[in-house]
């Protein structure tokens, strides 16, 4: 089926899409073009929506805005926004009435027609999908890079070729009771995240299973050997499974010992290359790059694998350098948005950094990031919503040290300015929150360019 024939099916519906942002607005375009009645929903105001707003009035759409958006949802087929959790009393309210909740995500699951790689997982979801999408295009394939990052595939999948492929980020938002059946699957890690939308940790990890669950014998799940809760999705997989691992050769997959990574099929190894021929740096990086290598085994030749581990420079605001001034390394991780994210860039450092850390709180446990701080960084500045929770958990560390420097600012700028004033010649100076920048900033790249405009004005 193409998207215009999915649209002619649902065009003498009732049709309501939840959110007005960079996904569902092509979405609502596309619909209003074909003559459907839609109306959209988003928690913002007429004015706070500005130019989408007039925009999509112009083409004829109706609006329920502002703080009661979601009262009414009297509809056919409702597209929610991946932030709003399926099990919200108004999307449940509307199911039990016969509506349809999907999303502009599965609809495009349904619709595309060439293989779909699926990456997931509670960090490094961004890097292995981004090499992933840079192996098959250096092998000569025509990739569609979207989900979380790229931009919304839906409206171009009529578009897209049998032989083309789909590479996609998902979150635990977007896959909370979604239909999906990729050709491979992967999920990096799993540890506790987004505890504050999830119903618990259980719910969070079941929402990432959604991923491969529907799979079968012909598709592909890659998932991380040394994760605790590996062997529980294994447990549930119909799929052919495939491990990357840093600690033991899998029978099918990919790992790394003693300095060498090796493809391993039916538990016979070939070497693939150096570890030292990855140019980014640190464990959780080897890590994103077996997995990805797992995930493209068959589809992309060794020498294409070696060729982008050692040009690929990485992704913005992740172990980011911006400069280097007087002597002072400052680095944009604001990627790290969990504790243990930053553990991981922590550990990719040679140098024990200065810390900029502190955000808007997911209700994640700092305990063990007190110790990575004590043990990995020589000073922490602590900024934003969980300052408090951070420095508890510092102070309760058994490596906790009367003399370790840790100041809290709550401005952000004058915590990045106060740690820049600290550092003397051959610091780095860190920012790797380990928590969301919704306290502050509208995502973590807001804040992470503004670290880089604050460091550059320096």
């Amino acid at each position: 089926m193409t998207l215009n024939e999915y649209i002619n099916s649902i065009k003498d519906k009732r049709i309501c899409v939840i959110g007005i942002g960079v996904s569902n607005k092509p979405l609502l375009e596309k619909l209003l073009e074909a003559g459907c009645d839609v109306t959209a929903c988003d928690k913002r105001s007429a004015e706070q929506l500005g130019e989408d707003y007039s925009e999509l009035l112009s083409i004829g759409a109706k609006f329920s805005l502002g703080d009661t958006y979601l009262e009414n949802l009297n509809y056919d087929i409702i597209f929610r926004t991946p932030g709003l959790m399926p099990f919200d009393e108004h999307l449940t309210k509307a199911a039990a009435n016969g509506a349809v909740v999907t999303s502009e995500m599965e609809v495009f699951f349904k619709l595309c027609p060439c293989r779909i790689i699926a990456v997931t997982g509670s960090d490094g979801k961004t890097t292995t999908t981004t090499i992933i999408s840079e192996l098959l295009k250096v092998q000569g394939c025509t990739v569609h890079l979207g989900g979380n990052i790229g931009h919304p595939l839906l409206c171009e999948v009529d578009s897209m070729k049998p032989n083309d492929f789909a590479v996609l980020e998902l979150s635990s938002f977007q896959l909370h009771s979604m239909v999906c059946k990729p050709s491979v699957a992967v999920i990096t890690n799993i540890s506790p995240n987004h505890l504050d939308k999830h119903k618990d940790y259980q719910d969070y990890i079941d929402a990432k299973s959604s991923i491969f669950t529907r799979q079968d014998s012909s598709d592909r799940l890659v998932l991380n050997s040394e994760n605790e809760y590996s062997p529980y999705y294994a447990g549930m997989a119909k799929s052919s499974i495939s491990y990357f691992s840093r600690a033991k050769s899998p029978e099918n997959g990919v790992y790394c010992e003693d300095g060498i990574v090796y493809r391993v099929h039916d538990g016979v190894r070939a070497q693939l290359m150096h570890a030292d021929d990855i140019k980014l740096p640190g464990t959780h990086n080897l890590e994103n790059y077996m997995a990805a290598f797992a995930a493209t085994d068959g589809l992309v030749s060794d020498e294409t694998c070696i060729k982008v581990a050692k040009e690929f420079s990485g992704v913005e605001h992740r172990l980011e350098q911006v400069r280097i001034k007087d002597g002072v390394t400052y680095i944009n991780d604001s990627i790290g948005t969990s504790p243990s994210r930053t553990a991981a860039g922590l550990h990719a450092l040679k140098t024990k950094p200065i810390l900029i850390a502190g955000g808007y709180d997911k209700h994640i446990p700092f305990d063990a990031l007190g110790d990575e701080i004590c043990l990995h960084t020589k000073a922490l500045f602590l900024t934003g919503a969980t300052s408090e929770k951070i420095e508890q958990a510092v102070k309760a560390s058994k490596y906790y040290t009367e003399d370790f420097k840790m100041v809290t600012i709550d401005d952000f700028k004058q915590a990045v300015l106060a740690a820049a004033d600290y550092a003397q010649e051959g610091d780095i100076v860190l920012l790797s929150p380990a928590c969301a920048a919704f306290d502050k900033f509208k995502n973590f790249m807001e804040r992470g360019k503004y670290f880089k405009q604050i460091i550059m004005e320096l």
